[in-house]
This record gives structure tokens, sequence and C-alpha cells, in this order.
């Protein structure tokens, strides 16, 4: 495992696919902004919770690029279309099963169920994110599969 190219390359990745994320929503593309999403779970404030939201999105697409590096490991090799492969996986993942679970770990969050409360007036993602706009699947998609392009296209064992 080459730690140095880790440290560099999944970082830079998290950047990108953060910035296309974020982008992509400041355009008006899709109402998603996870950074945001997973700072209110630690906080009512929508200042704080952008700032920890995003801080905690780095650090846990640079966690989650050790299992990418993992996956190239394992196979031996590291090449673009294979990260973009785990990338699609890996946002397939998200959109099914983490943006459906959203409602049960977010404090603040709706369920698909029950309306807002005054405690719970995010709302909630849905099957596919597709409570955030119709093209919302497809940007997360993309972002997730250009992480994983880039890391594995960078990434030296």
């Amino acid at each position: 495992m080459n730690w140095a190219h880790w440290l560099l390359w999944g970082f830079a990745a998290t950047v990108l696919m953060t910035t296309l994320m974020t982008g992509s929503q400041a355009a008006r593309l899709t109402r998603i902004n996870l950074p945001y999403m997973i700072g209110t779970i630690f906080t009512p404030n929508r200042d704080r919770a952008k700032v920890i939201g995003f801080f905690l999105h780095l650090l846990n697409g640079w966690a989650i690029s050790l299992l990418y590096l993992l996956g190239f490991q394992a196979l031996g090799v590291a090449r673009w279309w294979i990260g973009a492969l785990f990338g699609l996986l890996h946002g397939a993942f998200v959109l099914t099963v983490g943006m459906t679970l959203m409602p049960g770990l977010h404090p603040r969050m709706a369920s698909e169920h029950q309306g807002p409360t005054v405690a719970r007036q995010l709302e909630p993602p849905g099957f596919l994110a597709l409570n955030y706009g119709a093209p919302t699947p497809a940007f997360l998609l993309a972002a997730h599969v250009l992480f994983g392009a880039f890391l594995g296209g960078l990434y030296h064992a």
C-alpha cells in the first residue's frame, strides 16, 4: 500500500467529488447538499452545519478512498475504469441504502412516513434521493464515478 499516494490522491479525489456535488447544487441542478445534511446531524445552526458537514464529508471521503485502494490492492492493479466501476457501486449504495436510512439516523430529518415536526424539519431524500430533484441521482452517481476514476487513474501501489 502506498500511503503517501493514499493521503494525496484520496484527499484530492474527495475534494473533487465534494466540489462537483456542491457545484451542481449551487447551479440549481439538484437541491441536495450532502455536507450540509451531514452537518445538521450535529448542530441545528445552519452556518455551523455547513462547516462541520464540509469537514466531515472530506474526512469520510478520505476514509472511503482507503476502501477503494484496498480494492485496487486486491486486484493488483489501479486503473481509472476500475475506479469508475468502484465509484458506480459506491454511488449506487449511497443512493439506494444510504439515502433511505438517513431519516432513521438523522435527528433533524422528517421521515417518509411522518411529515416535518418542529424538531425534524429537513426533507428526507427518499429512494435514489429523488425528493431533491429528478436529476439528483445522475449528479450523485457522476460525482462518485469521477471520484473513483480520478483515484484509480492517479494512485500507484
